[in-house]
């Protein structure tokens, strides 16, 4: 049976468009991992928390059109961190884990299957060309131990993506990510330097990442993913 995944979250899922090309959301790529009767619903917004998602009634218009059988992907962090703005800030062990058990509710009211997935990590190296550590503070933490204790699976995109840049390197991992020199794109004649949002290939690679998580689940979760490639007999 067809499935629609929601997928909630902040501008490292969102979809973009040609004016802000090559920036690409994972959520944009996600479709390409899965079976083709399995639709992506991309509600994510650039600079979202999950408090500004919810006041915006984002999470409204998924609770009015989800349904039995469907997944809601919840993927927030980078916004929730900004102490400095109130209208988004959440602390990880306050309101940043109350507002998750509000999204895990809205699907588990549908019958639908809430999948929580923590934070990309950021592309921070320093001088020595050494990943800079805990980019994301308490908060995938504070996703994990909620998921644990309301039974709902999550994904740890910030520590496999971690480990990811790590293997990597400095140099070569720019590929990934909206870090280029000028006269690449036109959108950015003069370059850009900015380690949290994805060009098309990291966001294919990191939907891969989350593709082969879902495999790993099992069950429902592993029947969305393509298992090999589609024939045409």
């Amino acid at each position: 049976m067809a499935a629609r995944i929601y997928y909630a979250g902040d501008s490292t899922v969102a979809q973009n468009n040609i004016f802000s090309y090559p920036q690409t959301g994972i959520g944009q790529t996600l479709s390409l991992y899965l079976k083709q009767a399995h639709i992506v619903q991309n509600y994510a917004m650039n600079g979202r928390s999950t408090k500004s998602f919810i006041d915006e009634a984002r999470l409204a218009a998924i609770d009015n059109d989800i349904r039995e059988g469907d997944f809601l992907f919840i993927q927030f962090g980078h916004n929730d961190e900004k102490i400095e703005d109130p209208s988004r800030y959440c602390a990880p062990y306050g309101d940043y884990q109350t507002n998750l058990e509000t999204f895990i509710n809205v699907a588990r009211a549908h019958k639908a299957h809430p999948v929580l997935i923590t934070s990309l990590y950021r592309r921070l190296f320093d001088e020595n060309g050494t990943l800079i550590e805990n980019t994301h503070g308490d908060y995938p933490e504070a996703m994990k131990q909620l998921g644990a204790k309301l039974d709902v699976p999550v994904i740890d995109l910030c520590e496999l993506s971690r480990k990811l840049l790590i293997a990597t390197g400095d140099e070569a991992s720019k590929k990934w990510f909206m870090n280029f020199s000028a006269g690449l794109y036109e959108n950015y004649p003069e370059g850009k330097t900015d380690n949290t949002h994805l060009r098309y290939e990291g966001a294919l690679k990191f939907a891969g990442m989350i593709a082969e998580e879902l495999k790993k689940l099992g069950g429902i979760y592993a029947e969305l993913i393509l298992v090999e490639a589609p024939t045409d007999n």
